[in-house]
């Protein structure tokens, strides 16, 4: 996948655009909310054949375990250069680990934070790069 001429503006609109949303597990969680970031930058819905099929973590997990991934950082490293996450940069996706580190989420690289959506809540918030444990160049 290649980026648009225009990602960075597209990739700021969309951030913008989804910026308040609830979580919603299936349609705007963290990887439907970072492949909708890939999608903005390139035009391509990696995530179309995921989109909308599960309604809870566990429904995802098992949705990508059929697909042969573990989990969707797995996902994303299949279709994307892995990298050291103190390489990425604006743009490029990030796993972080959630809560007891059992989980990960994946978020958008925005400088030195990462954006990324939590269960329960609206809007998105920050992590710092820092804390990521994955990263993969779009």
């Amino acid at each position: 996948m290649t980026r648009s001429e225009t990602w960075h503006a597209d990739l700021a609109a969309y951030i913008v655009s989804v910026g308040a949303r609830p979580f919603a597990w299936g349609t705007h969680d963290c990887a439907m909310f970072a492949a909708g970031a890939v999608q903005a930058m390139t035009g391509e819905d990696f995530a179309k054949p995921y989109r909308g099929r599960y309604k809870s973590l566990r429904g995802g997990l098992g949705l990508l375990k059929r697909k042969g991934f573990a989990t969707h950082a797995d996902l994303a490293a299949s279709l994307f250069d892995e990298i050291h996450p103190s390489l990425a940069r604006v743009g490029d996706l990030a796993a972080v680990p959630v809560d007891d580190a059992a989980l990960i989420a994946l978020g958008v690289v925005q400088g030195e934070r990462i954006f990324v959506l939590r269960p329960g809540q609206s809007g998105m918030g920050t992590v710092d790069l820092l804390s990521a444990t994955r990263a993969f160049r779009i």
